[in-house]
């Protein structure tokens, strides 16, 4: 079956790949694993042997009737629809439990299913999904270090995300002109942990790194903070006012909101 490039179709052919990539998900059996974009079924075959269930989330009308033809839909259910507006709430509920989320992603829609996921957080356990590597470097990226941003702060306020490996464009057909990276998402929310409110903190935090390259003073003021408040809310969480968001880690920049908030 011919790709569709505007799909962003890059199918993946190493079948040891695969297979790490569902052995990532821990121990399935009995349980319901949501796979994002199965394209040919390189890892849902994986995932067919070993996971309890099986939800196959694929937007390509074509791929999605191979699919159904190839799998038994006892074990392996297609769904035929736009992972962004799938309902993993319903899934999970469906399920009896929290589930398990697997996927090579579209580049070009990498990031809303990315915020797709971090807004369905309490329907999902674990996820491991393979993505250009420059957007893993950025999802896995620490406080200071030059990918750190909106993405890494965002994600890593839903759980710990690690790398796992790395693939060449051989391991896919057709070959993508850059790497790609196998990444585990563990689902832990931290607003409790931080004290702070969901929406209020990532309204903040899109503020904050609404330009990069400026000092969180700079940006608090193009959000409509008043100086006075902006200064002293950085100085209540030992901010220096020269400092940009990237150079400080959640912690401080969850007492920075704290502050502010308290300020209002």
């Amino acid at each position: 079956m011919p790709t569709k490039p505007k799909l962003g179709q890059n199918f993946l052919v190493d079948e040891q790949a695969a297979r790490r990539i569902v052995a990532a998900l821990g121990d399935i059996a009995g349980r319901t694993v949501v796979e994002i974009g199965p394209g040919r079924a390189a890892i849902t075959e994986s995932l067919a042997e070993r996971a309890g269930n099986v939800v196959a989330v694929e937007f390509d009308r074509e791929l999605a009737t191979a699919l159904r033809e190839r799998f038994d839909p006892a074990r392996v259910a297609v769904v035929e629809q736009d992972v962004l507006r799938f309902d993993f709430a319903a899934a999970a509920a469906e399920a009896g439990k929290k589930l398990r989320v697997a996927g090579n992603l579209p580049y070009a829609i990498t990031s809303p299913i990315l915020l797709k996921l971090a807004a369905s957080h309490a329907a999902l356990d674990v996820a491991v999904l393979m993505v250009q590597r420059e957007v893993a470097d950025r999802v896995t990226a620490s406080p200071g270090t030059r990918d750190y941003g909106l993405l890494s702060v965002t994600m890593q306020m839903y759980g710990t995300v690690e790398q796992l490996f790395t693939l060449a464009p051989s391991a896919f057909e057709p070959p993508p002109k850059v790497y790609s990276t196998v990444f585990r998402w563990r689902f832990a929310p931290r607003w409790v942990e931080l004290g702070v409110e969901e929406a209020g903190f990532l309204r903040f935090l899109r503020q904050i790194f609404a330009q990069k390259r400026k000092t969180l003073m700079n940006n608090l003021r193009a959000a409509g903070v008043a100086p006075d408040a902006a200064a002293a809310s950085l100085a209540a969480a030992g901010i220096d006012q020269r400092m940009r968001a990237e150079a400080v880690p959640v912690e401080g920049l969850a007492l920075l909101w704290r502050g502010l908030e308290e300020q209002k």
